[in-house]
């Protein structure tokens, strides 16, 4: 049985050093400039493959990570959303503590105005993230993972954790979460479901190992609409066996220059998702493209 997140007030926030958890702050609180923002019903900021490093002056293929999430952050913080969603590879190469000092530093403003839920990918490290998060509410009861859930205008999120070892290329979600996912589905068939977690759902020794056994256990969900990921650095909507599947494009820096780096900006309702892409850097040819996802 999943236990439900209860909210942590502003002060108690700030009180804690370093304390921001997967999901923190119910609601929206302060906005830019200590401007009060109304969140807007199913709006959610969805991005992934930060890859914040410890160095604030690395680059890769030209990009420097840390001033791209940096840039995001800022641009998150003038989003009447209800929440942020980030899938994964959080940490430039080996999850270092100084990764996530840096990827916490620049969070703290976001995570001030809505709930944050940060998924861990193949370049995180659950030890190192957990020195980092000193509250695990709304944590499932899922041992050796870190998973959540959460509903917004009448869809439920189920986020996952699919590390298998920090720097490991492929995925796992691993009998015991694939056991929680059931029940949770379970408990609730009529609710509109995506799943969120980290790696792709190819075939490939890179690709979530357990992807065949996700799609066979889904399978006797209907509920379950979408899927959500990142890993690849490229930025897709695709359907497999009625499951829309959603990999977003990276924030950190591309692998090919054909590709947009940046964020999606979602609007979820009981029969569907609009999804704005927002680029910051890379093919900027489809900045601000609106596609229309529909299951209902």
């Amino acid at each position: 049985m999943e236990r439900q997140y209860q909210a942590m007030d502003r002060r108690t926030f700030l009180s804690r050093a370093g304390g921001l958890g997967f999901l923190m702050l119910s609601g929206v609180g302060a906005g830019v400039n200590g401007e009060d923002a109304q969140a807007v019903e199913g709006v959610w900021i969805l991005a992934s493959d930060t890859h914040v490093p410890a160095d604030r002056s690395e680059a890769y293929r030209g990009f420097r990570p840390y001033e791209h999430f940096a840039t995001v952050a800022q641009q998150f913080q003038q989003v009447p959303a209800q929440g942020c969603i980030i899938t994964g590879d959080l940490a430039r190469l080996q999850g270092l503590e100084g990764d996530y000092e840096n990827l916490f530093e620049l969070a703290r403003p976001v995570a001030d105005r809505f709930p944050l839920y940060l998924c861990l990918g193949n370049h995180d490290d659950r030890g190192n993230i957990l020195k980092h998060l000193e509250s695990a509410q709304g944590r499932a009861s899922v041992s050796g993972k870190l998973v959540y859930s959460t509903k917004s205008n009448g869809v439920r999120f189920l986020m996952l954790d699919s590390l298998l070892s920090p720097n490991l290329t492929p995925g796992l979600l691993g009998k015991n979460q694939r056991t929680w996912l059931r029940s949770v589905l379970e408990e609730d068939p009529d609710s509109p479901t995506v799943l969120f977690f980290h790696h792709t759902l190819g075939d490939g020794d890179g690709d979530l190992l357990d992807g065949d056994r996700l799609f066979a256990l889904v399978a006797e969900f209907p509920q379950v609409k979408a899927m959500v990921y990142g890993h690849s650095h490229t930025y897709s909507v695709t359907e497999r066996a009625g499951v829309q599947l959603i990999n977003l494009p990276a924030v950190g820096y591309n692998f090919n220059d054909a590709d947009a780096i940046g964020w999606v900006l979602a609007r979820f309702s009981p029969t569907g998702v609009d999804l704005t892409l927002k680029t910051i850097a890379g093919n900027r040819e489809a900045h601000d493209e609106v596609r229309t996802v529909r299951w209902a």
